[in-house]
Order: C-alpha cells, then sequence, then structure tokens
C-alpha cells in the first residue's frame, strides 16, 4: 500500500484542513462577492487616508491641525452613532450600504477634484472629512449587522467577523505602500480618484447578491427615542458587553492617536518623505493583518477575554518603545506591534459582542460600538495633536501607551466578573438554537 500522503481528502489537524477552516467563511456565496468587492474598495481606502493626512501636513506643518482634521470626521460618527443605528434597525441593508458607498464615491472624486484643480483649502478638506464621518456613522453599524445575513451558517459568524478584518487589515498593509508611491510620483490627488473609483468594486458585490430576509424583521417598531432607551439599556446591564466597549473606547482614545502624528514621525522624528510616511503605515498594517489571520485561525471563541487582554498590553508596550526609536528598521517593527495590538483589541472585541447580542438588538448594540471604536479616536486625536504641539510626538505617544497598559490592568480586575455571566449567555443561546432546529424539524416533518 502506498504510503504518499492524500492531499484530496483532508484530515483534521492537515494543513490543507487547517487552510480549509481558517477561510471557512468564504464558503457562503454573499460573504465571497463581498469579501472581493470590499477588498478592492479598501486599499483605495488606506490610500486616501495617507494621502489626506500627508496633504494636511504639507498646508499645515502642524501636528495641532492633523489632529483637528481627525476629529473633525470622527466627532461625527461618535455624536449620530446611536442614532443611525436605531435607523439602521429599520432599513434593509443591503440598501443602506449601497447608498453609504456611492457617498463615499463622491466624498473622495471631489477630494480628487479639488487636489488636481490646486484649489484644495483646510476648511474643505474639514467639511469633507465630516461629511465622511457621516457616511461612517450609518456605514460601520450597517456593515457590521449585515455579517449575519451574508452567513448562513452562524457558526461561521466569527470566522467571517476575523475574515473581515483581515479583509481591512491586508488592504492597510497594500493601500499606503501603493500610496506612497503614487504620492512621490503624482500627487495626492490621484490617490483620491482611485479611492473613488474603487468604491464601484463594492457597490456591484452587493447588488448582485443573494439574501434571505432577516428573521424578526416583522417585529412592530417602537419610537426612535424608545429603541435608542432599549439599546443603552441593553448594554448597560449586560457586564461583558460593557466591560469589553470601556476597554476599546480606552484603548482608541490613547491607542489610535498614534496614527495622526506619523506624519510628523515620519518628516521630523525619521528625516523622511512620503516614502517613510507610508512604509509606517504599512508596517502597522502588516501586524494588523497578521493579528486579523491569527483571529481567523481560531476553532472557537474560547480565551477571547485572555486575547483582548494581551492584545492591549502588546498595543501599550508598542507604543512606548516606539516613542522611544529614533532608527526606521526599528520604528518599523514596533509598528508591527502596534498595528497588532490595536487591530486584535477592535476584532476580539468586535466578536465578543457579536456573539452575545441577539439579532433583533444587533445594530443597536453595534452602534456603541461604533461609538467606542469611532467616538474615542476623535478626542484623542485631539488631544494627541495638542499634546505634541506642546511636548512633541515621541513623548505623547509614550504617554498614551502607558495609559493602554492601566486599561489592560483594568480589565484584568474584572475578568472574574465577567467569565462567569458570558459562560452562562454561551449555554442559553445554545439551548435556543438547539430548541429553534427542533422546531425547524418539527415543521418539515409535518
Amino acid at each position: 500500500m502506498s504510503t504518499r500522503p492524500r492531499f484530496a481528502r483532508s484530515r483534521s489537524g492537515s494543513p490543507l484542513a487547517s487552510v480549509a477552516h481558517t477561510w471557512r467563511a468564504l464558503r457562503h456565496r454573499n460573504f465571497k462577492l463581498f469579501f472581493f468587492g470590499q477588498s478592492t474598495s479598501l486599499i483605495g481606502t488606506w490610500m486616501t487616508r495617507l494621502a489626506t493626512a500627508w496633504l494636511v501636513y504639507q498646508l499645515t506643518h502642524s501636528a495641532l491641525l492633523l489632529g483637528v482634521v481627525s476629529f473633525s470626521g470622527q466627532i461625527v460618527s461618535f455624536m449620530l452613532g446611536p442614532f443611525a443605528a436605531v435607523w439602521v434597525e429599520r432599513l434593509e441593508r443591503r440598501r443602506l450600504l449601497v447608498c453609504t458607498q456611492a457617498c463615499a464615491a463622491l466624498q473622495s472624486l471631489a477630494l480628487a477634484v479639488l487636489t488636481l484643480a490646486h484649489v484644495i483649502t483646510l476648511g474643505e478638506i474639514i467639511a469633507l472629512m465630516v461629511f465622511q464621518g457621516l457616511i461612517n456613522a450609518f456605514d460601520m453599524p450597517g456593515r457590521q449587522s449585515f455579517l449575519v445575513q451574508m452567513v448562513d451558517d452562524r457558526a461561521d459568524l466569527a470566522n467571517a467577523i476575523a475574515i473581515n478584518s483581515s479583509m481591512v487589515n491586508a488592504a492597510r498593509l497594500v493601500g499606503p505602500a501603493i500610496g506612497g508611491l503614487i504620492i512621490a510620483a503624482f500627487g495626492e490627488g490621484w490617490c483620491f480618484l482611485i479611492d473613488g473609483v474603487s468604491y464601484f468594486a463594492v457597490i456591484a458585490s452587493l447588488l448582485v447578491m443573494r439574501l434571505r430576509p432577516l428573521s424578526g424583521r416583522g417585529r412592530v417598531q417602537a419610537g426612535l427615542l424608545e429603541e435608542l432607551h432599549e439599546g443603552w439599556d441593553y448594554v448597560r446591564r449586560c457586564r461583558p458587553i460593557r466591560t469589553v466597549l470601556l476597554l476599546l473606547a480606552l484603548t482608541c482614545l490613547m491607542g489610535w492617536p498614534y496614527s495622526v502624528l506619523l506624519p510628523v514621525f515620519a518628516g521630523k522624528v525619521l528625516h523622511g518623505d512620503a516614502h517613510t510616511l507610508g512604509w509606517l503605515t504599512a508596517a502597522a498594517g502588516a501586524g494588523a493583518f497578521c493579528s486579523a489571520l491569527a483571529l481567523a485561525m481560531r476553532k472557537s471563541i474560547r480565551g477571547l477575554t485572555r486575547t483582548l487582554q494581551a492584545a492591549v498590553v502588546i498595543l501599550g508596550v508598542g507604543l512606548i518603545l516606539f516613542g522611544l526609536s529614533r532608527t526606521l528598521w526599528l520604528s518599523l517593527a514596533l509598528m508591527l506591534l502596534v498595528g497588532f495590538g490595536l487591530i486584535q483589541a477592535a476584532a476580539v472585541t468586535n466578536t465578543i459582542v457579536q456573539s452575545l447580542v441577539p439579532d433583533d438588538k444587533r445594530a443597536r448594540v453595534m452602534g456603541y460600538y461604533t461609538m467606542a471604536f469611532f467616538g474615542a479616536a476623535p478626542f484623542g486625536s485631539l488631544m494627541a495633536g495638542a499634546l505634541a504641539q506642546r511636548i512633541g510626538a515621541p513623548d505623547t505617544v509614550m504617554l498614551t501607551g502607558a495609559f493602554c497598559l492601566v486599561g489592560a490592568a483594568w480589565f484584568t480586575l474584572q475578568l472574574p466578573k465577567i467569565r462567569p455571566e458570558m459562560r452562562a449567555s454561551y449555554r442559553e443561546r445554545e439551548l435556543s438554537a438547539a430548541a429553534a432546529v427542533a422546531e425547524e424539524a418539527g415543521e418539515a416533518a409535518a
């Protein structure tokens, strides 16, 4: 008998089975369409983020104004997030996402026209960033709650979240690297133009999906404020969700603002140019991509709280050491750690929240996730810009890293309180799923 390995029949534990398990959510047609369409669009999005930061720095040479521009877009998502999430519950998700992607395309194309015509001003950049913040307030809870419609098997939902994160961060790796080259060769306007065109890929993927109606859409809807209060009441009373969202808010408040200061590090600390900024951003994206792949390879949601704890520690240590570095290669290596820790924290929080929240409250609770993710960041950006103006970018980044470590210590103290509640919730969810399967089987037999 031949002892040659048979790759056609993958067994549990084999490399082929491991790869198939890592990407199992892509077996769902709708999610596969979304994956390829969104991947194309996100590369353009990260090119625009890099080009916007570099354009503002070239126009102003001010760390404070870098923070102001970032604040102007993110504060809108923070203010409107919960209200937008209530509206998302009432709307058909695919139609909503087509509208948000079309509006985002218009925003990028407007940036492209103004920049290529050499008439763009700081005020126009801020106005367009505010418009993008308005779009994100509806787009992010809509996109996150739409995942459950694209994945037919709920067992693959956590994997879909991880793959979605890997998609974002693969683009975060590729987009800035391409963007740095395009800025150096042709200018920032071409990055905006490419981004505007790239949105049509995700719009096309949404339009060709075949979706089943989401269960529970026929329920009687209460008033806007009543639904908003119901979502807030759920977040407030559910200790695990409340705790992880508070940690995410602190992490984004203190951990995210480093990205606002990267043009200062590229230009003043490391004495580089747009290429240097592109490499720093791409290095953070590489770390974030590795983080998302690590989550996609997980076989269950067990141990996610420890993973979240470790991610925030890695982020804090990486930021402190990055603030001390004056060498490009070391700074690039530390950006890997920072990107890994930040996105690991955000993606694990997303997975924990999505695994705990019921379907009829998903969009509203994801609105509070958006509030924690996007909402804390604008205040952190403004704070980082002001601090960097006074004490310098390196000291600012080290200070924010220290606060991340404080947050990790606080979360460690909360773990014994939230774990029993999480286990009870998962057991209840399993019993409910078993009852639903039995009911469907009974109806089919009848």
